[in-house]
């Protein structure tokens, strides 16, 4: 994990015991040197992709008592300058023979449930040794990455791949909603037959219409703001793999928290587990 976000060992346990312990007693201005600390482990643990506001929300999941204006502050006088994501290009091909499917979805991007509604889309990872694929299944309750696959080749197979490892781990509700794009891999039989055998309903959304599944581009490009920010590609397929499963399973589902939830992702599912496992303890 270290190694894929880019701190050492130690700091990464100094961190998280400073995290674990919010700014207590003591005078204002040890309180404000305190803060700045973590402000500071918090900008350092996201390897310069937080803002203040990501860090404003950190600390208030913490506990610690601030403002998104000191948090500023604190970063101005640190220096402290937030790197930003750029454009990045569309990977499914639209499928114009494609039959027309319903849009389940229609931009209900705030499901309460988790496991109910589900998206997914493709992109391209650039490698030094060519091309790869990433496809990834967001629940859009938790805004959690519950199945991916990485494959060289753009096929069907590939998205049924990070359907089924979905369901397979329980994030998959009965009947639940997968929204995607009109792309072959998505539009494909051998896509379909699988979701009916796994009692997924599927939905498209309107054909050249970008935001319809702007949750998992959202998410893309997030993914190569971190890992491709400062290199144009990685260094073999192998790479490639290591480091974008590390960063979904690792940070993105474990440690940041998402803009939109206000929660990690995985600690949402967890509860929301927690939740369905007391109502049917309760029940029996």
């Amino acid at each position: 994990m270290c190694r894929v976000l880019e701190v050492s060992s130690s700091g990464y346990y100094a961190w998280r015991k400073r995290r674990d312990t919010p700014p207590a007693g003591g005078t204002p201005r040890a309180k404000r040197a305190a803060i700045a600390d973590l402000v500071i482990d918090i900008f350092n643990e996201h390897n310069g992709f937080a803002g203040a506001r990501t860090i404003y929300r950190q600390l208030q999941a913490q506990n610690v008592a601030t403002t998104l204006y000191a948090v500023r502050k604190i970063m101005a006088d640190n220096t402290l300058h937030t790197k930003y994501r750029r454009a990045f290009k569309r990977t499914t091909i639209q499928d114009p023979q494609a039959s027309a499917r319903a849009d389940l979805l229609r931009r209900r991007f705030y499901p309460a449930m988790p496991t109910t509604y589900l998206c997914g889309d493709i992109t391209y990872l650039r490698t030094a040794q060519g091309w790869m694929y990433l496809a990834v299944v967001i629940d859009l309750s938790t805004r959690m990455v519950v199945g991916w696959q990485i494959a060289d080749r753009m096929s069907a197979q590939l998205v049924v791949d990070a359907l089924t490892m979905a369901h397979a781990a329980g994030f998959v509700a009965g009947n639940a909603v997968f929204h995607s794009d009109r792309g072959s891999q998505y539009t494909s039989k051998q896509f379909a037959q699988t979701a009916k055998k796994l009692d997924v309903r599927l939905s498209t959304g309107a054909v050249g219409v970008c935001w319809d599944n702007a949750v998992a581009e959202s998410m893309f490009s997030t993914l190569k703001l971190h890992l491709l920010y400062e290199k144009k590609q990685f260094a073999s397929k192998f790479d490639a793999r290591y480091e974008v499963g590390h960063w979904i399973e690792a940070y993105y589902n474990r440690r940041r928290i998402h803009s939109t939830t206000g929660l990690i992702p995985a600690e949402a599912m967890s509860q929301f587990k927690t939740r369905c496992a007391d109502t049917h303890t309760a029940a029996a």
